[in-house]
């Protein structure tokens, strides 16, 4: 039995685009942007005299399961002072999960709040 050879499913360099800049001598832009952001707000952590919830909790508070701890975790984010400046990054990146800037997001969506597993329809199933 012999293997056929296949072409590679990437297309060949030149016939992908450059990536968006506004000088051509510079970096790419675009894909940078969520990345200096998150930069910059890392920056302001270090910066400030008083230590924020997301660094001195552990980290997993911030990824709960249970609706009591994801209010909890949003409670420690009411008290910190980039609570704005995490959200705005966390919408702007469309966090998959996890609570950011006292926020709860699920599927790159904020929520108002997390229902238990096992818990009926809020709307009921017509049949």
């Amino acid at each position: 039995m012999q293997l056929e050879a296949h072409a590679p499913s990437v297309p060949p360099s030149d016939a992908i685009a450059p990536p968006l800049t506004e000088d051509p001598d510079l970096t790419p832009l675009a894909p940078l942007t969520a990345l200096t952001a998150l930069t910059a707000l890392d920056d302001a952590i270090e910066n400030l005299a008083t230590p924020v919830p997301c660094r001195a909790y552990d980290p997993e508070v911030f990824f709960a399961e249970s609706p009591a701890d994801v209010e909890y975790a949003k409670s420690l984010c009411r008290t910190c002072p980039l609570m704005a400046a995490c959200l705005a990054g966390a919408k702007e990146r469309r966090e998959p999960w996890g609570v950011w800037g006292g926020e709860l997001f699920v599927q790159g969506v904020v929520v108002a709040r997390k229902r238990p597993r096992g818990r009926p329809r809020k709307n009921p199933v017509s049949a």
